[in-house]
C-alpha cells in the first residue's frame, strides 16, 4: 500500500478520536439522560459530518446512545 493511501484514510479518524477523547473526559460531568442525549447529539452530528456521512443521522443515533446509556448500564453512565 502507498503512503497516500494510508494518510487518505487516516484523514477521518483524526477528527474522531480527538472527539472521542473529548466526549469521554465530559462524560463523567453530564448528570441526567436528557444532558447525555444532547451530548451524544451533538457528538453524533460532529462525527457523522467528519465522516462524510449525515449530520442528522449522526445526531438521531448519537443522541439515542446518550440517553438510553443508562438503560444500557454503561459504566460510568449513572443519574445522578
Amino acid at each position: 500500500m502507498s503512503n497516500r493511501i494510508i494518510a487518505t484514510a487516516a484523514k477521518p479518524l483524526k477528527p474522531l478520536a480527538l472527539f472521542a477523547a473529548l466526549a469521554l473526559s465530559l462524560s463523567g460531568c453530564l448528570e441526567n439522560n436528557a444532558q447525555r442525549g444532547l451530548a451524544g447529539a451533538a457528538g453524533g452530528a460532529v462525527i457523522g459530518s467528519a465522516v462524510g456521512g449525515s449530520p442528522v443521522t449522526g445526531a438521531v443515533i448519537g443522541g439515542a446512545a446518550g440517553y438510553f446509556c443508562n438503560e444500557l448500564n454503561v459504566p460510568g453512565c449513572k443519574n445522578r
